[in-house]
């Protein structure tokens, strides 16, 4: 392939889908046509079923949308036209999308085509490849469907989801991808038209290394620690505080109207925290670590060691009594607080020991100078700011590590390897340069790990600023010579 030319494209041969069904016994070695989907350079459909899925869920919405509507004017006749008018115009909604959606792979980049009108032409260079997750949300689970979610270096729009595909194939497609992001296995030189196998190339995903499940969080747990949080207290006695509320003043329509605030966070909370963690197993391979986790919409999510830029131990307060915590982790491509179908895809274990939390933040942001850390503590005059938590916010610094920890009712540790700092900023509010403070904040990529220290003398801040500045220098050289 000369350097001008076009990428030799490859295309996956799924398993029979079913408009074109293998009679029963046979099993062909080479199909005679091409799958469904298959047109060579032209890149391919995900499954058949995809559309139909999705043409269902518009379908649904549709035509409730429009028979409620007349129902509740007495429009009877139209009401009843809706129903099947709504599945009509759903199922094109759904349809045409994915008609007019392929997926090209070639050497270089997987290349996602799309839209009727407007067409769009998303390219995903295997070398800017950061992750592939597997989702499989509720309606797409019951039929044994998933969908690959690829999540790119970049901007804010660094997702592209590939929706439907059969599970198997959805787990080897996402095994050829990350293959190809770790350059393992030859190139393909195939013709136009050839198929690949997925399975037969690049090995079943289950074939792979085995990997060791190194944590499993039970139900119960799950359920304990929700009980035991600030979040469900406020829940609590803000509903405890309603009812009263009513029995003395007897106002049933403030009542309700206050208390479905609180029904919304209740359903937020038990969805988020306990349906979406349901059945978590956080397993290590060569490359990296898996979480599998959801009771409802199930997903398995890969996180390659190479892209942890840091990590934050969350430690409430009832929790602290019986060792537990929370690590939620940063991510590069991640961004802030990114939510799946619930699932929060920055949580790296949603309640766990201590002791353990403590030895998988030591294997995955190691610290072999921990014994010369050196401690910033807040300035006594910080008191005014905040009268308990300022003795409880220290920063402690290491040639490859630097963590800071804050809260007395909700404590967080976050820790990240010097190599990973972008910048280092001192900023002074009014109040605080009358009282000679200033706050330092070490800024790593977007995400749930904040490190830096509030309050701090401005001399030692402005020091700590400097010496962090080539501190991370030299960890980035080391990095880059090995």
């Amino acid at each position: 392939m000369t350097p001008d030319s076009e990428p030799t494209p490859e295309t996956i041969r799924f398993t029979p889908d079913p408009f074109n069904k293998t009679p029963e016994g046979v099993v062909p070695t080479t199909p005679p046509n091409p799958p469904m989907g298959a047109l060579g350079g032209e890149g391919q459909r995900t499954h058949p079923l995809s559309g139909l899925v999705q043409g269902l869920l518009w379908g649904s919405g549709v035509a409730v949308a429009f028979s409620f509507s007349s129902f509740t004017n007495g429009e009877w006749l139209i009401g009843l036209i809706s129903l099947p008018a709504g599945f009509v115009i759903g199922f094109i909604a759904g349809f045409v999308p994915w008609w007019f959606t392929r997926f090209i792979i070639n050497d270089e980049e997987i290349r996602v085509e799309s839209g009727f009108i407007f067409r769009k032409s998303r390219r995903i260079p295997f070398a800017r490849l950061q992750s592939v997750d597997i989702n499989q949300p509720l309606v797409a689970r019951l039929i044994g469907m998933a969908e690959l979610t690829l999540e790119m270096a970049g901007g804010g729009d660094s997702k592209t989801q590939l929706r439907f595909l059969p599970l198997p194939d959805a787990k080897n497609l996402r095994r050829m991808l990350l293959n190809r992001a770790h350059g393992v296995g030859a190139p393909a030189t195939l013709g136009s038209d050839a198929s690949v196998d997925m399975q037969g190339t690049f090995g079943n995903d289950n074939a792979t290394t085995p990997r060791t499940v190194i944590a499993t969080v039970a139900p119960d747990r799950l359920i304990i620690g929700i009980l035991m949080t600030l979040d469900f207290a406020g829940i609590v006695i803000g509903s405890i505080a309603l009812v009263i509320t009513f029995q003395i003043f007897g106002i049933p329509f403030a009542v309700i109207g206050g208390l479905f605030p609180f029904l919304i966070g209740t359903y937020q909370m038990v969805s988020n925290r306990v349906l979406a963690q349901w059945d978590f197993t956080l397993s290590r391979g060569d490359r990296g670590l898996r979480i599998t986790r959801g009771l409802l919409n199930r997903s398995s999510q890969t996180i390659p060691f190479d892209r942890i830029q840091g990590i934050t131990m969350v430690e409430p307060y009832l929790w602290r009594k019986f060792g537990w915590v929370r690590l939620d982790v940063d991510i590069a491509g991640y961004g802030v607080s990114t939510e799946e179908n619930g699932i929060s895809e920055t949580t790296l274990i949603p309640i766990a020991d201590r002791a353990f939390a403590l030895q998988l933040i030591a294997e995955l942001v190691p610290d072999s100078d921990s014994d010369n850390a050196e401690v910033s503590a807040v300035s006594g005059r910080s008191r005014i700011f905040a009268p308990i938590g300022w003795r409880f916010r220290a920063l402690t610094r290491s040639a490859d590590t630097v963590s800071s920890t804050t809260g007395w009712v909700t404590r967080r540790t976050s820790t990240i390897p010097q190599s990973k700092i972008q910048s280092v900023a001192v900023d002074q509010g009014p109040w605080q340069r009358r009282r000679g403070l200033a706050t330092l904040t070490i800024h790593s990529p977007d995400g749930p790990v904040e490190v830096g220290l509030k309050h701090m003398n401005v001399d030692e801040a402005y020091g700590v600023a400097l010496d962090e500045a080539d501190r991370a220098r030299l960890a980035r050289s080391a990095v880059t010579r090995r």
